[in-house]
């Protein structure tokens, strides 16, 4: 339970802060503070007590009131949406811009007879290791730390007064006696930052257990033994140049007939078994208790996108006072903190700013920053994202009504500059097959489905459970979908679209996809390394379909200039494949390629099967020199994993024509020819 989930009297007109799972009224806490000389862990008073005690304390409205904060007609709105929403009050009125974080936090000491902090002590030796004998698991959980010591008492700042029932129990002996103050969550989060910063920062870059991550690649057998095997590759096409050609080639047939295997599955099991969510009504979200949501959002030198984001994260259609948009920016990236500095965010954003750290990595900065964040439900979002305005209310539906091992929910991205030039035509074709085919069709089949990179959310506790993401894999995304899957959570696409800009430049194109393509290798090389555990975790289907996609996608990509060498057989040159295949070679080698491609436009066809996607078929057939871009890719990729495996090609937002038309209508994902819905195979 988060503690931003709260529960309140409706009968009520002054409704208090009080939370739901992490003790109702502060009553121990309080008389701590009043009677010095109780030693900290007495036993809690009865719950009878506590609400004679709750009863008899001043409500928080009134006491706004009595301060002249807030008006009858604010109070009266904001209890109105306490009671719909189960939110604390304070966070009504802060959200709301009723009050100061500074009133409120007044308000709330008066409110419980406790005292009040305005700074942070400074950062002494005593003060900073006064604060370190608290876990910083109780600090992160409770949103307190040890302050300064007052004679012989321990002051413990607060920002959340109404756990301090809870948080006395659990009060480590070593700090001695204590009394409370309240502080406010901005100046808790600076004090948090300067006496754990470091060691959060270290904790982010090696989250994920060890066996599970690619981080002991630097420096170890993996890139020895695969610059080795590319060595032994190369001088083997030197030695037997056409036994080399003849076996790559073959190889390369069966890779691409696997993938395109895998791909037809994913068309089939949707075309049987389609599905479309409900639509969702916000009347119903009232009638049961809505999650709070945190989004992460990791920014990194991009200054000039802070204004046009801000503005389209405002579109979206969810209660303030549930949510939570975390802005994650490098603690030295001036430049973009001082813009979104200046952008004036609403009260329902903030800026976090990650320390430094190695790797400089965007899955680095977001475990970072989900120390901080307080929501039931996790989601990602890229710079350049412009989500549907109604998105977070299907993603809080769906989780509502979804089973608890659902644990992700991945919507559908598209682009807004489609019509750039031809490459983002040809980007904008393969990411409609891959979200509207190929991702709902894995999930459908029960397959581990590798996550795109933005406009995903997740279940708070079991992003916690699987360790959150790995700091030195550059596609954290496609790993943490394994890692689901491995301990048995399942992903689901939702029919929500985002939209994002298209790579419409040749060599943007290539850092990128090389970026993709080395953390595929990683991810592959990761969970392979253990076969038989693997196979455990994933059963023989998942396991099959988790080598089908990632090793033949880096095999496809490698292999595919095998395929093209096929093209000296219609000007009469022999080529050594014809002699492995049965009957008359070239006629079966014709009929296998051909047939490739033309089921590969058959199915981009069914991809491109909604109305905006329609004008993009006329370009399906020149994917084939589209594709070959892969690669260029892969070897660039190889090459990184043998000399900087954790080396992120940044992919410049704003650079493609996509800034200026984040304004279009969005689309609807529901016209779609396969009606992409996504709860896969139990």
């Amino acid at each position: 339970m988060s503690l931003s989930s709260v529960s309140s009297s409706a009968d009520d007109p002054f409704q208090d802060d009080r939370s739901d799972g992490v003790g109702s009224d502060g009553v121990i806490a309080r008389r701590l503070t009043r009677m010095r000389d109780v030693p900290v862990g007495s036993r809690p008073a009865a719950p009878a007590v506590r609400r004679q005690v709750a009863d008899a304390r001043p409500k928080l409205g009134e006491i706004l009131l009595n301060m002249g904060a807030i008006t009858g007609s604010d109070l009266a709105q904001a209890l109105m949406l306490q009671r719909q929403m189960s939110v604390r009050l304070g966070d009504v009125l802060l959200r709301r811009s009723m009050v100061s974080e500074d009133v409120l936090a007044e308000a709330l000491a008066k409110q419980r007879g406790i005292g009040r902090v305005h700074d942070m002590p400074p950062s002494t030796v005593d003060n900073d290791a006064l604060a370190r004998r608290m876990p910083l698991d109780t600090a992160l959980r409770y949103r307190c730390m040890p302050w300064r010591r007052v004679g012989s008492m321990t002051l413990i700042a607060t920002a959340r007064p109404e756990t301090l029932d809870d948080l006395a129990e659990v009060l480590p002996p070593v700090l001695g006696p204590c009394l409370f103050a309240v502080v406010t969550d901005s100046v808790l989060d600076k004090r948090l930052v300067e006496v754990h910063g470091p060691r959060l920062a270290r904790g982010a870059e090696c989250q994920v257990p060890k066996p599970m991550s690619c981080r002991q690649w630097r420096g170890g057998l993996f890139p020895v033994a695969l610059a080795a095997l590319v060595l032994l590759a190369l001088a083997a096409t030197v030695v037997w140049p056409i036994a080399a050609l003849r076996i790559a080639t073959a190889l390369g047939l069966m890779v691409m007939c696997s993938n395109l295997g895998l791909r037809l599955a994913a068309v089939i099991a949707l075309r049987r078994r389609p599905h479309v969510f409900s639509t969702v009504r916000p009347r119903d979200m009232v009638a049961r208790k809505m999650p709070s949501i945190s989004i992460l959002v990791p920014l990194h030198r991009e200054p000039g996108i802070a204004a046009p984001l801000t503005e389209r994260l405002s579109r979206l259609q969810y209660p303030r006072e549930l949510l939570d948009i975390c802005l994650v920016v490098e603690a030295d990236d001036i430049d973009t903190r001082t813009a979104l500095a200046a952008a004036n965010l609403p009260t329902w954003m903030r800026i976090i700013a990650v320390p430094d750290g190695q790797p400089r990595t965007k899955p680095r900065a977001m475990n970072y920053a989900l120390n901080f964040t307080h929501g039931d439900i996790v989601g990602i979002y890229d710079a350049e994202d412009a989500p549907a305005p109604d998105q977070l209310m299907k993603v809080a539906t769906r989780f509502q009504s979804a089973p608890a091992k659902v644990a992700c929910l991945q919507g559908l991205l598209d682009y807004y500059n489609p019509t750039r030039n031809w490459m983002s035509r040809c980007f904008t074709i393969e990411y409609a097959n891959w979200f509207r085919l190929v991702l709902p069709g894995l999930a459908r089949l029960g397959l581990a489905v590798p996550l795109g990179g933005t406009t995903l959310f997740f279940r708070r506790d079991a992003l916690d459970i699987v360790g959150g993401w790995d700091a030195h894999n550059v596609t954290e995304d496609a790993d943490l979908g394994v890692r689901l899957a491995r301990m048995g959570y399942r992903t689901e696409i939702l029919q929500t679209t985002t939209l994002e800009e298209a790579n419409a430049h040749p060599i943007a194109w290539v850092k990128q996809r090389s970026r993709w393509m080395k953390g595929y290798i990683l991810t592959w090389a990761v969970h392979a390394r253990n076969p038989l555990r693997l196979l455990r975790d994933l059963g023989p289907r998942r396991w099959l379909g988790f080598h089908l996609l990632f090793l033949g996608s880096i095999l496809n990509a490698l292999l595919m200039p095998t395929l093209w060498s096929t093209i000296v057989i219609p000007f009469g040159i022999a080529h050594p494949i014809t002699d492995w295949l049965p009957g008359n070679g070239i006629l079966t080698l014709s009929i296998i390629l051909l047939g490739a491609g033309l089921t590969s436009m058959a199915i981009a066809w069914v991809g491109c099967g909604t109305e905006h996607h329609k004008p993009l078929r006329r370009w399906i057939p020149t994917m084939e020199l589209y594709f070959p871009l892969a690669t260029f890719a892969v070897w660039k990729a190889l090459v990184e994993i043998v000399f900087d495996p954790f080396h992120w090609d940044k992919t410049d937002h704003g650079a493609f024509g996509g800034a200026d038309r984040a304004e279009i209508a969005h689309i609807d994902p529901t016209t779609s020819i396969t009606r992409v819905g996504a709860a896969p195979v139990p």
